[in-house]
């Protein structure tokens, strides 16, 4: 089995050490990894800020790179619901459809993939802390994802897991938006660190490292002592 990675710029820029984990994970469970070099955005910034014609040009590019892998992985809902739901919009080209439609099918975030598609849940992980788990937008509502992150969380060992009050409430940063409307986005921000630090929880699960570090940063100004944790970095630090 050989999996190609998705990784997202953040991911890429900010969060290295979720694709490192991510990697980590994907040998635990025997595939071959590959990182085609020549991956860019997936164009998701562009495409909600209005510029459709630059997002087109970077679902092209994407499917270029990633036309003939067995599988493409990705450690966010946000970007993997780029390709799989919203290429299909604005790639309306007769002569991509067969490529467009074996790409986005491939194309999975990796929970998802672990346990869905492997059908992984445990893989021997250990950690004895509180945690809360936070939906993340995309993954849940364009990709139909909530069970799957939390069947890999119930089976650490030695963890405690606590659903939050309003888990499925946005955390406010929607890429843009966080720019365009900082007093709404903080609004949300506050929610939803107020149920987070209701729940008890050392640490804070979720699948986008965005989210993550809208909701780790609005902890951190407010001395609130639950710590961000991305999953990859759950499970793949303390394998």
């Amino acid at each position: 089995m050989k999996v190609s990675l998705f990784i997202p710029c953040l991911t890429d820029q900010f969060f290295p050490r979720v694709g490192v984990n991510l990697v980590k994970i994907l040998r635990k469970v025997g595939a071959t990894v590959d990182y085609p070099m020549e991956q860019t955005c997936c164009g998701q910034p562009a495409f909600n800020s209005g510029y459709h014609e630059e997002a087109i040009e970077l679902a092209q590019r994407f499917l270029q790179v990633f036309h003939g892998a067995e599988y493409i992985v990705s450690p966010s809902g946000s970007c993997t619901s780029m390709v799989k739901v919203f290429y299909p919009e604005i790639l309306q080209d007769r002569g991509l459809r067969e490529v467009l439609s074996e790409v986005t099918s491939k194309t999975y975030e990796f929970s998802d993939f672990l346990v869905n598609v492997l059908e992984v849940k445990d893989l021997g992980v250990r950690f004895p802390h509180k945690v809360t788990y936070h939906d993340a937008c995309h993954l849940l509502r364009e990709l139909k994802v909530k069970e799957a992150p939390r069947e890999l969380i119930r089976h650490v060992s030695g963890i405690e897991f606590v659903e939050m009050a309003n888990s499925e409430a946005c955390c406010g940063f929607g890429g843009t938006f966080s720019v365009k409307f900082p007093e709404i986005s903080t609004a949300m921000a506050e929610d939803k660190a107020h149920a987070i630090a209701q729940s008890g929880a050392e640490y804070v699960v979720a699948n986008d490292s965005s989210c993550l570090m809208q909701i780790g940063g609005y902890l951190s100004r407010k001395g609130i002592p639950t710590k961000p944790l991305h999953l990859a970095e759950l499970l793949g630090e303390n394998m």
